[in-house]
């Protein structure tokens, strides 16, 4: 027979769980994990740029077709790996945007436009060795150039590229201006970068074969034109190295050398009192955002989470934070640092 303690347990027990799961769904909203925004309006700007130069790619090959040209072909599909690599960043920004609400992605869907502009420099570099190659056969074996037909082509290009660059230029130095009024060189949108990059590099490389396409019709420097697409294949490189650098690091979370790091120390050292930091992990959850994960160690049996966040509220690029805290009945303070016998006594340990 069951006790009245037990049948009360029984028939409390809908109420409870009701309970528990309005509070576990407000928890959930209130630690939401999208830290990032998204940037809407490089979305559009590089969603337009990609048709423009899809357009464009494929004018020049039929054009290249009908006409015979291959000077018309080769640009065409030169045209068309900026075609794809922009693509891949518009792609990226709009699969951040659809996925912004599933919650299989720990920290928000922001790395999604991180992997874009990767892969997106990765295809750049990829132009840039295939600019080497095709320059140095030149080189090596000289064939000859139309130069009149080929100097049209490549301002035709230039123009579009100029456009293009207009329009995604526009965004890119918004973003670059609102970071350096927040004191930060290093918070691009690096998704929106490496499109910007894409454009760039064609426009850079059509004003040099520009340069070169006169100097070989009008003084017969024939070597011109492969020793610039030399030139500009160095310039590309150089610029796609440093676009996968920056990827690369946030899609390895190496943020441990950042700012943020000494100033999380400095926060909870200094700030709290009678605490130290035994565990630290810092990675970025957004263009100009941080999460952490600590343990810490401390004398003051009063101190809670709750006390720390506080303190780490003074640094707004800090937006989640779990928080282990150990405290040690049997720590000692010694030049403001504190030590703990072989074996501590903790007194207790929670992570929040």
């Amino acid at each position: 027979m069951a006790t009245p303690a037990h049948d009360h347990a029984i028939t409390a027990l809908p109420e409870e769980i009701d309970q528990l799961q309005f509070i576990s769904h407000t928890l959930r909203r209130i630690h939401g994990h999208i830290f990032d925004t998204g940037n809407d309006a490089a979305a559009r700007s590089a969603q337009m740029v990609m048709w423009i130069t899809t357009a464009m790619m494929v004018v020049e090959i039929a054009a290249g077709w009908w006409f015979n040209s291959m000077a018309l072909l080769a640009d065409g599909w030169h045209m068309s790996s900026h075609a794809v690599a922009i693509g891949l960043s518009a792609m990226a920004y709009a699969l951040a945007r659809r996925y912004a609400n599933d919650t299989r992605f720990t920290f928000g869907t922001w790395k999604i436009e991180i992997l874009g502009g990767f892969a997106s420099a990765i295809f750049l570099l990829g132009v840039a060795v295939v600019m080497l190659i095709e320059s140095v056969k030149r080189i090596l074996s000289p064939q000859p150039i139309q130069y009149q037909e080929a100097i049209v082509i490549a301002i035709i290009g230039m123009i579009v590229n100029v456009i293009c660059a207009f329009i995604l230029g526009k965004v890119h130095h918004h973003d670059h201006d609102h970071h350096h009024s927040h004191g930060d060189d290093h918070h691009h949108d690096l998704n929106l970068k490496s499109a910007y990059l894409h454009v760039i590099a064609d426009a850079a490389t059509s004003i040099l074969a520009i340069v070169a396409l006169f100097g070989g019709w009008v003084y017969g420097w024939s070597w011109l034109d492969p020793i610039m697409g030399i030139i500009g294949a160095v310039l590309v490189a150089a610029w796609a190295k440093g676009l996968i650098t920056d990827t690369s690091k946030i899609l390895l979370d190496r943020e441990m050398d950042h700012p943020v790091v000494d100033e999380i120390r400095e926060v909870v050292e200094t700030g709290v009192g009678n605490t130290q930091i035994t565990d630290l992990h810092v990675w970025r959850v957004g263009k100009q955002v941080y999460s952490c994960a600590m343990a810490v160690v401390t004398l003051d049996a009063t101190l809670t989470a709750d006390v720390i966040r506080k303190h780490l509220s003074v640094h707004e690029e800090i937006v989640h934070a779990t928080i282990e805290i150990h405290h040690c009945a049997d720590a000692q303070t010694k030049d403001d640092r504190i030590t703990v016998p072989a074996r501590p006594a903790v007194a207790h340990a929670k992570s929040v």
